[in-house]
């Protein structure tokens, strides 16, 4: 399957550090949207939370910056979908500025019933739709570790 192009916003100037550049922590925002709007295309979103009590929770992350992000930009946010099981997926983010690749994110995300407090399986037909839509191959940089300095 190949990477979906679901998200893109400007960046807005109050993200900016003193540098002028993207400030670090707001390289999450735009992928943290990108994230909300694969949901909505699976239809566990929002009104999917509101009609069941069941939703995504992310339960570990890894940023990568790779190019530097100065205004004037538009942020678009590839996302590919990088596996799926009964209760988790694992998603991969894409930050691309004029067609140049400038940060890759990828999260793993437990679908979780807060009604019942503890995570629960997805329904079958989100988690197929998934499962048709797990990109190969894997993009290289997709569970890499922080480099030691050992």
């Amino acid at each position: 399957m190949a990477t979906l192009q679901l998200h893109e916003e400007p960046l807005q100037t109050s993200w900016l550090d003193a540098y002028g550049h993207l400030n670090e922590a707001y390289y999450l925002v735009p992928f943290s949207n990108a994230t909300w709007k694969l949901q909505d295309h699976f239809g566990i979103g929002k009104d999917y939370f509101d009609k069941t009590g069941c939703a995504l929770y992310t339960l570990e992350s890894h940023l990568r910056y790779v190019g530097e992000v100065r205004a004037p930009a538009t942020l678009k946010i590839e996302t590919a979908i990088l596996g799926v099981d009964a209760k988790r997926l694992h998603v991969g983010h894409t930050m691309l500025c004029d067609s140049r690749e400038c940060a890759t994110f990828e999260c793993m995300l437990l679908h979780y019933d807060t009604k019942a407090e503890r995570s629960a399986p997805f329904p079958d037909a989100p988690r197929n739709a998934l499962q048709g839509s797990i990109l190969m191959p894997t993009p290289d940089w997709v569970g890499q570790a922080l480099r030691r300095l050992v």
